[in-house]
């Protein structure tokens, strides 16, 4: 089947972000355009020569690349002239390229204030609105672009990107599809078509569409990307690798080149390639990536390549998300041992898991970090070591530990876990769990509470977990936060009780964690749960995505070796997966254990 049959099949089609929004604001065509402005004798006649001249040295400091000297005369010429909506402009594009993306927002939002019927700033205002995560507003922007020019290639595709991150894929299917028809040999098109089927998880189908794309620009980095994101699952990493690297040189952005680096980075550590993936993987903090951590500490950021931490004062940083704390919070223990006894090892990590690693670190100095978000961007502040007497000395992210403390897969340790749950709580559940009468006794999770843009492809519907809820002698528990209320009730309807706890399964997680040691085993995918049961060294059985990088090229998963796991080998392969848990399971309750 051609490329253009399965674009018309499409129309109601059902990570690493994908590359679709095209588009720059410093483009040389864009700069050219600019100066036509500049060089305007309506213009002329009505801004002050020095403003106009500053003006002209900034879009000379863009072309140049230096987007700092470009933003400092593009501010020159507004204190001349405020209501220049042209040096507003010009401000914003080099906020933008310099990676302050709230500024820039700031920046273009008093462009097109200024100039209300110039849409070029509504479409550079509109992708930046997107790559930020502000969805309604770039789709009325891009909108309003469209509005003066319906066919333009770009806009027309952005607009699609917009519709894909709302998770209105057949929306999005029907606006490339209608100029597809008008442009079938734009490969602009063609790589975000391939988009909205990737991040429902038809990477195959996908893969059809980027090699659309590249017959007709073979050339065309993002199609690249796109292409090594497909691949990759698809069971061809080596492939997906040997695009990434032809795609990076091609990066138009700084943005477009943090995402690619990033790919990359994950697919060293698929391949096992270590400590090489770790130090790769750095580029999470690059600026040009809106989430980015950005860390407010006096303290300088420790270099171990460079710096020696013994008896040092240092602060360890958690990052990211529950999970990711969980799974890079193995390495707090090499770091006790780096500093030694005249050291003093400091942690910031999620509030509600405070309690766990301080019974696994007693020595460690736990508390709280707080995240706010300032001008579209993560910062991290840590309150407890702004109140203490005495500073810090160095500071580290936690996943820079990788590279320091897990150079190889040998220096993982072989345990059952590492963070410590409340004995007494666990006592209490077992005791709590006992009164549910016989039968193995499986806590379950199915989703994330997050499940925008293409994280959706890594869940399942409840409705697909009916063999693992209908298991003979099981008694189901349920610990999947948010509202589940229906998903229950369906199961109930079906025949199947599921208890679920009397706790905030979503803020107790004290009691989270201790109930998933008190049960037998904990199902779900690899998301902060079944993370939590895993740290905790409960049994915990994890369906894993096609593109999890956890096992580093192993047949286990390094970080939490006692787990079992059961591998989709595509993203729509649940029924498998779903099936041979039902066999372990059955299994288990032959013998009465799960692990």
């Amino acid at each position: 089947m051609s490329a253009a049959d399965l674009a018309s099949e499409f129309v109601h089609a059902p990570g690493l972000a994908a590359q679709g929004m095209v588009g720059d604001s410093a483009s040389p065509e864009a700069i050219r355009k600019l100066s036509r402005q500049l060089a305007s004798p309506k213009l002329a006649v009505k801004a002050q020569r020095k403003s106009l001249e500053k003006l002209k040295a900034a879009l000379m400091a863009i072309r140049a690349g230096d987007f700092a000297l470009g933003a400092k005369r593009a501010l020159d010429a507004l204190q001349i002239d405020e209501t220049s909506g042209l040096a507003w402009h010009v401000l914003a594009i080099c906020r933008e390229k310099s990676g302050d993306f709230g500024q820039a927002l700031l920046a273009y939002e008093a462009a097109l204030k200024l100039l209300p019927n110039e849409t070029d700033v509504a479409h550079d205002l509109g992708r930046l609105a997107q790559q930020m995560g502000y969805l309604d507003i770039a789709e009325k922007l891009l909108l309003k672009y469209l509005g003066g020019d319906p066919g333009h290639i770009e806009a027309t595709n952005n607009l699609a990107c917009v519709q894909r991150d709302q998770k209105r894929y057949g929306d999005a299917v029907e606006t490339l599809r209608a100029l597809l028809g008008v442009e079938p040999e734009s490969p602009v098109l063609w790589n975000t078509l391939g988009t909205v089927l990737s991040d429902q998880g038809d990477m195959t189908t996908a893969l059809t569409f980027f090699e659309e794309a590249l017959r007709h620009d073979p050339g065309f980095s993002k199609a690249r990307y796109n292409r090594a994101n497909a691949r990759q699952p698809l069971g061809d990493a080596l492939g997906a690798l040997e695009d990434l690297d032809a795609a990076l040189p091609g990066a138009e952005s700084p943005y477009e080149r943090a995402m690619m680096t990033m790919a990359r980075a994950m697919l060293l550590m698929t391949l096992g390639r270590i400590p090489e993936g770790f130090e790769a993987y750095e580029v999470r903090l690059d600026p040009h990536l809106p989430e980015a951590m950005r860390v407010a500490v006096k303290a300088p950021r420790w270099d171990p390549k460079t710096q020696d931490v013994r008896g040092r004062r240092l602060l360890i940083v958690g990052e990211q998300g529950i999970a990711d704390e969980m799974v890079f919070g193995t390495c707090i223990g090499d770091a006790v041992e780096a500093v030694g006894p005249e050291g003093q090892v400091f942690a910031a990590v999620e509030p509600r898991l405070i309690g766990m690693f301080q019974r696994a670190y007693p020595t460690v100095i736990f508390g709280a970090h707080r995240a706010v978000k300032l001008e579209g961007r993560i910062t991290r502040y840590v309150p407890f070591v702004e109140e203490m007497e005495d500073e810090v000395d160095l500071w580290s992210p936690m996943a820079s530990l990788l590279a320091v403390y897990r150079p190889s897969i040998d220096r993982f340790p072989d345990r059952r876990g590492y963070l410590k749950a409340d004995p007494d709580k666990v006592a209490i559940w077992r005791t709590e769990l006992e009164k549910l009468g016989p039968g193995l006794k499986v806590g379950l999770h199915w989703k994330s509470l997050v499940l925008t843009g293409a994280r959706a492809r890594y869940f399942s519907s409840f409705d697909r977990w009916r063999p693992v809820l209908e298991t003979p002698g099981t008694v189901m528990v349920n610990l999947q936060c948010g509202d589940v209320t229906d998903d229950l009730a369906a199961a109930e309807a079906a025949g199947v009780s599921i208890w679920t706890p009397p706790i905030n399964l979503k803020d107790d997680l004290e009691d989270v964690a201790a109930l998933s040691v008190a049960l037998d085993v904990v199902i779900g995918p690899g998301i902060a749960g079944t993370n939590l049961a895993a740290a905790v060294g409960g049994t915990a059985w994890m369906i894993t995505a096609p593109d999890d990088w956890h096992y580093l090229a192993t047949d286990k998963y390094p970080f939490y070796p006692h787990v079992k796991f059961f591998p989709r080998d595509s993203f729509d392969a649940w029924e498998g997966a779903i099936e041979r848990v039902r066999t372990a399971l059955d299994e288990a309750v032959e013998v009465g254990n799960a692990g």
